[in-house]
């Protein structure tokens, strides 16, 4: 996954994304680190604060297509 890359491309501490998704510091640490599986409602919040699709971020495209603005 594309977590840490999102996260530092944005100057943000894994702190930070995890009060974004409501879940604690070493939670979102094993959702990096590819340790725990990442809830799907938690990979849609984070494409759309990040503007990209949830497939780049699971690291099946290449191509940041942004996330449909509803």
């Amino acid at each position: 996954m594309r977590l840490k890359e999102l996260r530092e491309a944005n100057s943000l501490t894994q702190a930070n994304v995890a009060a974004i998704l409501n879940i604690r510091q070493n939670t979102y640490s094993q959702y990096e680190n590819e340790q725990r599986q990442i809830p799907i409602e938690s990979l849609i919040l984070l494409a759309k604060f990040y503007h990209v699709s949830t497939d780049y971020i699971l690291n099946l495209t290449d191509v940041e297509e942004p996330y449909p603005q509803h």
